[in-house]
């Protein structure tokens, strides 16, 4: 039978000192939510450790905001405690024990909080197996720092266990200790609910966690190296510092996975987008989302990329700005390209420098190279769009879509007034403004037929001199 555990990720909190009107698990961070990287890292870690879990988030502050998110993102795997005054972390153990049966009968209660995002499934496995290797009844993650300020201190007494002081009951020589509280915990849950309720309030009338841990009780402290792991995020200042760190944690993550990343200080990657193999990212780039880019695939510095599919051996030159796009295998796209929500480039198309694609889709082998706007539309395989071509889509009120077949040529400076449709093999003359439907292997010119005045040009030539 598969042990249980309850996990419990802590996210009541006003967060004062944040100064931000997003709520402070909420707190975009690398293409998520601060929460989720508590959440999610605690989840895979339950699946790699076969556990069964059932996982609660406690809410307080702004509780309707940070529940419709989680529900939204997570389904049923999440449920919600509200703690109606934020009273410590006790206090908010206990309205969670309160409120869910279940979590009273598993076997263990991880604890963790939500502001702590750098914290991995490794450190959560080292503390699950410090527990089953000892006869301890909890554990603690616990690290030096030469900066203790605002920590608890952990102090070891006369018995197996220790003690933590929060900061502002410590008297001087103890704020003096560098080894202190991380604020992630493993719990045996029988163990927590016997002592949960002996623990009593403290310097700010709140109820810590922290006082279970006493000399007498089975309890140990695991300490870990990597101390920036377990950086709360309390200031802006802090929510930076930690994008920092998990920025460089995803750029080592794709250059072991033999993507060419060439100035890692300088190119910013979201935690959810997949890159394959022997890709190139240059500098300068923002890659956002849940993007997914192939193998082989070649980025240009200056682009930004949100939420889009880049399939593999694709290429996007310079200053591009995509969003939301789907590229297929072998398109080439750019330099300074802008591809809105909705664009769909088949394999091997060519969007060059100035053109703005939005809503449309273009087949195989298409060629849009440049200074051009194709909105509502729809081109077939190999046509060839001239430059300066523009899809005349807006009546002022409704957007209508252009059609254009396959092998079709329009020449350069040619507009379509919507809704219109241009056939396969059809030839559009330079110049032309087409309003009509235009059948397959037609040719259509749509412009004044020019008139050339012999000698005419001395007498204006002859004017801008008078006039001058």
């Amino acid at each position: 039978m598969k042990k249980t555990m309850g996990i419990v990720v802590l996210a009541a909190g006003e967060g004062k000192r944040f100064k931000a009107p997003t709520p402070k698990p909420l707190a975009p961070l690398c293409g998520r939510r601060m929460v989720d990287f508590p959440l999610s890292e605690s989840l895979s870690f339950a699946e790699k450790a076969s556990l069964q879990t059932f996982c609660t988030v406690v809410t307080g502050h702004e509780r309707e905001r940070v529940e419709a998110y989680l529900r939204e993102r997570y389904n049923k795997q999440i449920n919600f405690t509200f703690q109606k005054e934020q009273k410590g972390t006790a206090d908010a153990l206990k309205s969670y024990f309160e409120s869910h049966g279940s979590g009273q009968k598993t076997d263990l209660t991880l604890v963790l909080c939500a502001d702590t995002p750098l914290i991995r499934r490794r450190h959560l496995s080292a503390l699950y197996q410090a527990l089953a290797d000892g006869d301890h009844d909890g554990v603690v993650a616990a690290f030096r720092t030469s900066n203790p300020q605002g920590y608890g201190r952990i102090t070891s007494g006369q018995g197996p266990g220790f003690s933590i002081v929060e900061e502002d009951e410590a008297s001087d020589e103890i704020r003096k200790i560098t080894l202190v509280n991380s604020g992630l915990y493993l719990f045996k849950t029988s163990f927590l609910l016997e002592h949960l309720e002996e623990i009593g309030s403290g310097a700010k009338d709140e109820f810590y966690l922290t006082k279970i841990f006493q000399d007498h009780l089975k309890l140990k402290a695991v300490l870990f190296p990597d101390a920036h792991s377990f950086m709360g995020v309390n200031t802006l200042r802090q929510l930076g510092a930690a994008s920092h760190e998990i920025r460089r944690e995803i750029n080592q993550r794709h250059l072991e996975n033999g993507v060419l990343i060439v100035d890692e200080r300088h190119t910013s990657i979201d935690w959810e987008v997949s890159i394959g193999e022997n890709s190139v990212i240059h500098p300068h780039n923002f890659i956002y989302g849940r993007t997914k880019i192939g193998r082989s695939v070649h980025i240009g510095p200056n682009c930004t990329i949100e939420e889009c599919d880049i399939r593999d051996h694709a290429s996007i030159k310079g200053h591009c700005h995509l969003e939301k796009a789907s590229i297929a295998p072998g398109a080439a796209i750019g330099p300074f390209a802008h591809l809105r929500p909705e664009s769909h480039i088949g394999e091997g198309s060519k969007i060059g420098n100035f053109v703005e694609i939005k809503k449309a889709v273009l087949h195989r082998g298409v060629k849009v190279s440049h200074l051009s706007y194709v909105g509502d539309a729809e081109i077939g395989e190999e046509s060839n769009i001239g430059c300066g071509f523009i899809t005349c889509n807006y009546d002022g009120t409704l957007k209508h879509k252009t059609t254009i077949g396959k092998r079709a040529f329009i020449g350069s400076d040619t507009q379509t007034v919507a809704p219109v449709s241009i056939g396969d093999d059809a030839y559009i003359a330079s110049g032309s403004t087409i309003n009509r439907d235009v059948p397959k292997e037609a040719f259509a010119v749509a412009r004044s037929r020019q008139v050339t005045k012999e000698g005419m040009a001395k007498r204006f030539k002859k004017k801008k001199t008078e006039d001058v």
